[in-house]
């Protein structure tokens, strides 16, 4: 068995596919009207209820209960480029957690939660810039000093 893809119901398809490309900056693989695919293997699906025979008062909206998760090494200039949609409704500002780790939160038109977080790489690379040593690096992220220290090589090299 293997696993292919994460499928959104979404209301509004148009709406849905113009706040992927736009908002999220991702790219369209397959389109079938009703069915899209983005690079990465998440789908968004209309009229998901008809299609599985269920009712649609069943599909439940800004349920909290899952999230799609994108990575982004310059936090920054996404935060700058998604305060372009005031639309926006976010879940909670730019927060960083014990692990070094900055994220944001902030919903789709159809209130899945988006999350847009700096790669570890690249908080490990940041804490090595600042100065932390290999080993205190690799306490502050939790991450296997092994890999700390390839990081570490491949800041090294560039």
């Amino acid at each position: 068995m293997k696993f292919t893809c994460t499928l959104l119901a979404v209301k509004n398809i148009e709406a849905a596919k113009k706040f992927y490309q736009e908002v999220m900056q991702q790219k369209i693989v397959l389109d079938f009207g009703a069915n899209v695919t983005f690079e990465g293997n998440f789908v968004l699906q209309s009229g998901f209820a008809d299609l599985v025979g269920f009712d649609k008062r069943e599909i439940k909206r800004n349920a909290n209960n899952f999230e799609l998760y994108f990575e982004e090494d310059d936090l920054d200039a996404f935060m700058k480029h998604l305060k372009s949609f005031p639309k926006t409704k976010y879940l909670h500002p730019i927060k960083e957690y014990p692990w070094g780790q900055r994220v944001v939160r902030f919903y789709d038109p159809d209130l899945h939660i988006i999350e847009v977080g700096e790669s570890m790489e690249f908080v490990i690379k940041r804490f090595l810039k600042q100065g932390l040593s290999v080993e205190e690096t690799a306490k502050k992220t939790m991450h296997p000093i092994e890999l700390v220290k390839r990081y570490a090589e491949l800041e090294s090299l560039s």
